[in-house]
């Protein structure tokens, strides 16, 4: 009887952890990663490592995952990080950013320097 309780908080705390963890991604660390990504012309090998980033951090939060059939541990599979995190990959988190972006800069208007101002432009 001991033994299930014991059991029970132990789930509930690891849980606890993980939502707190889960929050400082979001909250302290995606933010610290993402910083300037307006301006940033990325490529798909730098799309690539950021999505490995990101899902290296997720896997050490969420830990690994006991196997239903064989009961080993094993690491979680990408669409079960997904699943799990509940929220937008860093690399759609970026481009949302960069067309908010381009609409700020649009609806600005006021002269060619003005709206290339932050691209690359001198002003």
């Amino acid at each position: 009887m001991l033994d299930i309780i014991w059991c029970r908080i132990f789930f509930v705390f690891q849980f606890a952890i993980q939502i707190c963890n889960v929050k400082i991604y979001r909250t302290i660390i995606l933010p610290l990663v993402v910083y300037g990504c307006e301006t940033w012309s990325l490529t798909l090998r730098e799309e690539r490592r950021l999505r490995l980033f990101e899902n290296r951090l997720l896997r050490r939060i969420f830990g690994p995952k006991r196997d239903d059939v064989t009961g080993e541990w094993r690491k979680l599979q990408n669409v079960e990080l997904n699943d799990m995190y509940c929220s937008s990959n860093i690399v759609r988190v970026i481009r949302s950013r960069k067309m908010k972006r381009l609409k700020d800069v649009a609806r600005m208007g006021g002269g060619e320097e003005r709206r290339m101002q932050g691209f690359g432009g001198e002003t």
